[in-house]
C-alpha cells in the first residue's frame, strides 16, 4: 500500500481561543491578522503555539472587514485594499522576526479568497500587494484558479489547497456556507473526503460524480463546531490508511 504524507492546515487566531487543542494535530496554520479577525495580542499568542508545535505559519489577510468576519465580497478601492493586506501581512510578520522565524505561506481568507480565485482583476491586485514575497513564501492557492495561474506567471511559489470539511460543487467551487450542506462535521465523513482526496486526486461533489483536484495542503477550518472532534479522529484512523501529518 503506497504512503502519503500530507499537510493539514487550520485557519487560526480568530478569536475561538481554541488555539492550544488544534495545534497539536496540524502541521501549518494560518494566522488571522487583523483584517477579518486578529490582533497584536491573538497572533503573539498563536505564533508562540506554533512554535511550542513545530507548527509551519502563514499569515491569512483578509477584506478589512470584522463585521462580517470577511466572509462578504467588498467594493473596495484598489489602494485601500492593497495597502490593508500589505499591513496586515506586515503586522504577523514583525512579531515573527522578533522571534527569528519565517513566514511560510500566505492564505487569503473568506470572501477574498474565493473572489480572486475567479476574478483576473482582483488576483493581479492581490499578486501585487504581496509581490515582495515572491519567492519566498508560498501562496495557497484552489486548484484550478485564476490566481494560481497568476501567481504562477509572475514567479510565485504555490500551493494547491482543498478543504477536508467542505463540499464541492460539480465545477470544483465550494459549496456555499448559506446552504446546509457547505460544511462536512461528521468525522469519520471528513475521513472518506480526505482520503478519497489523497488517494485519487480527485474529489467527491454533492451530486456523487468526482472531479480532478490537486492538493498540496488541506484544511480543516478552525471555527467549525466539530474541528477538535475531527482533528483527533483523523489523527487516530489516518494512520491506518497509511496516511500520515506531517510532523
Amino acid at each position: 500500500m503506497k504512503i502519503y504524507t500530507i499537510d493539514i492546515n487550520c485557519d487560526l487566531g480568530e478569536g475561538l481561543d481554541n488555539e492550544a487543542l488544534i495545534m497539536p494535530y496540524i502541521s501549518s496554520c494560518n494566522i488571522a491578522c487583523g483584517g477579518h479577525a486578529g490582533n497584536r495580542q491573538t497572533m503573539k499568542k498563536v505564533v508562540a503555539l506554533a512554535m511550542e508545535h513545530n507548527v509551519f505559519i502563514g499569515a491569512h489577510p483578509s477584506y478589512p472587514d470584522k463585521e462580517n468576519f470577511g466572509r462578504i465580497s467588498m467594493d473596495i478601492l484598489d489602494l485601500r485594499l492593497i495597502e490593508s493586506i500589505r499591513t496586515q501581512i506586515k503586522e504577523l510578520e514583525g512579531i515573527l522576526k522578533e522571534q527569528n522565524i519565517s513566514l511560510t505561506h500566505i492564505k487569503p481568507h473568506g470572501a477574498l479568497y474565493n473572489d480572486i480565485a475567479k476574478d483576473r482583476r482582483l488576483a493581479k491586485l492581490f499578486i501585487l500587494a504581496i509581490e515582495e514575497y515572491k519567492g519566498r513564501v508560498a501562496l495557497f492557492v484552489p486548484y484550478g484558479s485564476i490566481v494560481g495561474e497568476v501567481a504562477l506567471a509572475n514567479g510565485f511559489k504555490i500551493k494547491y489547497e482543498a478543504f477536508a470539511d467542505r463540499n464541492y460543487n460539480t465545477d470544483g467551487s465550494l459549496v456555499s456556507r448559506t446552504q446546509d450542506n457547505a460544511l462536512i462535521q461528521d468525522p469519520n465523513a471528513v475521513l472518506n473526503h480526505l482520503r478519497y482526496m489523497v488517494t485519487h486526486q480527485e474529489v467527491k461533489t454533492v451530486k456523487g460524480d468526482s472531479i480532478a483536484l490537486l492538493a498540496d495542503t488541506y484544511c480543516i477550518h478552525g471555527d467549525a463546531p466539530s474541528t477538535l472532534q475531527i482533528l483527533t479522529y483523523l489523527s487516530n484512523e489516518l494512520p491506518k490508511h497509511k496516511i500520515y501529518i506531517k510532523n
